[in-house]
């Protein structure tokens, strides 16, 4: 696409119109500070709520199994039911957000969580444990890539790197808090008032966000669809007109290096993320000899070491793109490294014997690919339209988060059928190293913003 002409407002890396202060120029929309972060927290405990959904299975797993008298392969089946609809789920509400407000998105969401707890209250069996999993997984799969879309309308460009690890961070928030919580519960009250408490805290959620919730200035059409900033365009300036970014088509966008290496990131990041959920509190309690609140301990000090990258990196990320370093080395290269250093701690668990070490390969493998999963938001949207944002956005979360309906169920099955559970395990990571390094090497050579938003011609 040629570059716009003078006559033309400029455009932001994400294909945005910034204000020039001109006449008849379309302002920058003002940044309102206060409900910006309002949405913000209560998009982390939106996040910090669906990550408690997703590892309540897990924590509950031991209990469960015993209780009901399933194999590890069924257990892992149970798991990897959780994103049956998980990814096509994310794909068809990412294409849908174009015309349905992120309020009613989210509220939907989570009143769909809510529900998905009942079935296996009514019914403790295995068939109502895989419905309420695969309820869950469709009403879960948009919910990162559709809460950061609703968090980016409300924060500019270059304000957006401590919000989107906030957002993010509700995942390791999600364990650190629902880890000792949840197993609380479970040891005291019985595995079912785990999933009560959960359903009860998602419906409230739901009713404090339909009251607060809406959507933000900075989401190129607000509320409405692609007709609303098409108008807006005709007033912006005719030499928009021929070929603007947010008409780009969807083959472009989705076929380009950059989105295609987060989608890769964020596979080889998710890959391990699925295997904590499923089977980490498990493998503590069966191969460490932990008790329940030990391992609720290691995992919730998993998660805070998540969370202090989280916390550290984007706003480290921030800092160096307001001082002119590129996408690719602040945004790009650390998801590779990140996935990378992930995989290479797995790799080494089968071969370490010391409880020390062993704990921090733990904290590396299953918490050291934790800032994969803001950055490539953030690589994503720089080369996509904000009218387009929220699509390219659902079908980078279908992507890549794919391994949640391989990783448990795989697990599962090498533990059946490996010499010995420890073998099990010890091939189970070590696949999923291989897995990780694969990803992490794509990664770091497709991941550029910069040739990419220059080549579509929204930089």
């Amino acid at each position: 696409m040629a570059e716009p002409s003078s006559s033309a407002p400029p455009l932001d890396v994400a294909g945005g119109v910034r204000g020039v202060g001109g006449k008849g120029s379309p302002a920058r929309p003002a940044f309102d500070r206060r409900h910006a972060w309002l949405i913000a927290g209560m998009i982390v405990a939106f996040m910090l709520i669906n990550y408690a959904d997703k590892s309540v299975l897990g924590l509950a797993a031991v209990p469960i199994m015993d209780e009901l008298g399933i194999s590890n392969s069924t257990y892992g089946m149970i798991s990897s039911s959780f994103a049956l609809l998980f990814s096509l789920s994310g794909l068809l509400v990412g294409f849908a957000s174009a015309r349905i407000s992120s309020r009613v998105l989210l509220f939907t969401m989570a009143v769909l969580w809510a529900v998905a707890q009942v079935p296996v209250l009514v019914v403790a069996s295995v068939p109502a444990l895989v419905a309420g999993r695969v309820l869950l997984g469709a009403a879960e799969g948009p919910a990162a890539s559709m809460s950061m879309h609703a968090l980016y309308k409300w924060f500019p460009a270059d304000r957006r790197g401590l919000p989107s690890a906030l957002q993010i961070s509700g995942a390791a928030l999600g364990m650190l808090v629902a880890a000792p919580l949840v197993t609380w519960l479970i040891t005291g009250f019985g595995w079912r008032s785990a999933f009560v408490v959960l359903a009860v805290t998602s419906a409230v959620w739901s009713l404090i966000w339909w009251w607060v919730g809406r959507d933000g200035p900075y989401g190129g059409e607000a509320e409405g669809g692609e007709g609303a900033h098409r108008a807006g365009s005709e007033t912006a300036g005719a030499s928009c007109a021929s070929a603007p970014p947010a008409r780009l088509p969807y083959r472009s966008l989705l076929l380009n290096g950059t989105v295609l290496g987060s989608i890769v990131a964020a596979f080889g990041a998710s890959w391990a993320l699925a295997l904590s959920h499923a089977w980490l509190p498990a493998y503590l309690r069966t191969e460490l000899g932990m008790a329940p609140g030990g391992a609720a301990t290691v995992i919730s000090a998993v998660s805070a070491f998540s969370l202090v990258l989280l916390l550290s990196v984007p706003v480290l990320v921030d800092t160096l793109r307001r001082r002119g370093r590129s996408a690719r080395w602040s945004t790009g290269v650390p998801q590779g490294v990140a996935v990378g250093v992930a995989a290479l701690a797995m790799a080494s668990l089968p071969f370490v014997d010391g409880r020390g070490a062993h704990l921090v390969l733990l904290a590396v493998a299953f918490g050291g690919h934790a800032i994969v999963f803001p950055l490539h938001y953030m690589t994503a949207s720089a080369v996509v339209p904000p009218l387009r944002r929220g699509a390219v956005f659902g079908v980078v979360a279908a992507a890549g988060t794919l391994p949640g309906l391989v990783s448990p169920y795989l697990t599962g099955h090498l533990l059946d059928f490996a010499g010995t559970r420890s073998d099990g395990y010890a091939q189970a990571f070590l696949l999923s190293a291989a897995v990780m390094l694969v990803c992490a090497v794509v990664a770091l050579v497709t991941i550029r913003p910069e040739r990419d938003a220059r080549r579509l011609g929204v930089g």
